[in-house]
């Protein structure tokens, strides 16, 4: 059994498949602490660490984030699990981004190093060298598993199927469809580890007892929980120390919600930025959906007028459109919110 506790003793863990890695049911999701400052950030890991969190999800891609998890944690390295991703397209990147990823952690391993969102699944002889990389690497010990994360269905099926990846990353929530559960289930009979990104997909769930109660169901599944301020953590260690189980309240809840966001709404995943006009995209284009569901105040002032006013901008250059794993008509989604955001103006 392959098992380190944090500053308190865990009781809910979950095996990462056959990685053998047992892990806390709740893992920290870092891509938010690069919006905050290292002091801040060292504050919230210590304290997630010391509360039983002991598996910290980050990338390459996240700017600092990496810095600020080996800033924080290096001094217990040996009590936590890590896992990061490239998003290299050729062996050359591969090894630049690990080599990176290695000296900002401080570690001289990975436990669990991840393809980021590859439009493909990758596999050796593909003729990108990509899996060859991360063989090479496992083989020197600088890795000492291998997944792949991504938000295409399709991919992430083709993945698990390969036999070639012991952990898989997916979007996973209660607003998830039955062919997006069907994946976790596979994961499972596969014995492949099922990290759910997204849990409160992207924001826009608000109960995160709801969504606990919810992933909570799944044996399989550890979700990692985008954490950027310290009373987000405290949610999430307030549902680890008294679980919701799920209710009669906590179900309709659950159902109000998939019946008002339906299936075609922006994750927020971010993989359409940069914008050549500059929108803010991630945001601006469920903003229908932001105002309805937190305080006015908190999007209609003037930096977000601003910011919704760029939407007229658009050169229609379908970058985003084209980006989005989802297949959204993003263009559309944005001028629909922009005409709907001018209404509350």
């Amino acid at each position: 059994m392959n098992k380190k506790e944090g500053g308190i003793s865990v009781s809910k863990m979950v095996t990462l498949g056959r990685t053998g890695i047992e892990v806390n049911k709740d893992g920290f999701g870092a891509l938010p602490i690069q919006r905050i400052s290292l002091k801040e950030s060292t504050k919230i890991l210590k304290k997630a660490y010391n509360s039983g969190i002991n598996f910290f999800d980050t990338a390459r891609f996240y700017t600092d984030s990496e810095e600020k998890i080996g800033h924080a944690l290096s001094e217990v390295r040996d009590k936590i699990y890590i896992a990061t991703k490239t998003a290299a397209q050729n062996s050359e990147d591969f090894r630049n981004d690990l080599n990176i990823s290695l000296k900002m952690l401080k570690t001289e391993y990975i436990d669990i190093y991840q393809f980021h969102n590859p439009g493909f699944c990758p596999k050796p002889g593909d003729g990108t060298g990509l899996y060859e990389a991360m063989l090479e690497a496992k083989g020197k010990g600088l890795i000492r598993h291998i997944g792949i994360t991504n938000h295409r269905l399709a991919v992430a099926m083709e993945a698990a199927d390969s036999g070639l990846y012991e952990t898989v990353q997916f979007p996973f929530s209660y607003l998830a469809t039955s062919e997006e559960a069907k994946l976790v289930e596979h994961c499972k009979k596969l014995n492949i580890g099922f990290i759910a990104m997204k849990a409160l997909a992207g924001g826009l769930i608000k109960s995160s007892r709801a969504a606990y109660a919810y992933i909570s169901q799944f044996d399989n599944v550890v979700p990692i929980w985008g954490i950027q301020k310290e009373e987000e953590l405290d949610e999430i260690l307030s549902c680890m120390k008294n679980p919701p189980e799920m209710d009669e309240r906590l179900s309709a809840a659950i159902e109000q919600d998939r019946k008002e966001l339906g299936k075609d709404f922006c994750r927020g995943c971010g993989y359409c930025q940069p914008c050549p006009a500059g929108i803010d995209i991630p945001t601006s284009a469920r903003m229908s959906l932001m105002i309805r569901r937190a305080p006015l105040s908190v999007y209609m002032n003037e930096e977000w007028r601003e910011k919704m006013k760029k939407i007229d901008d658009c050169i229609h250059c379908n970058h985003c459109k084209e980006h989005c794993p989802y297949g959204l008509d993003t263009p559309k989604l944005l001028a629909e919110n922009w005409e709907d955001y001018k209404t509350f103006l």
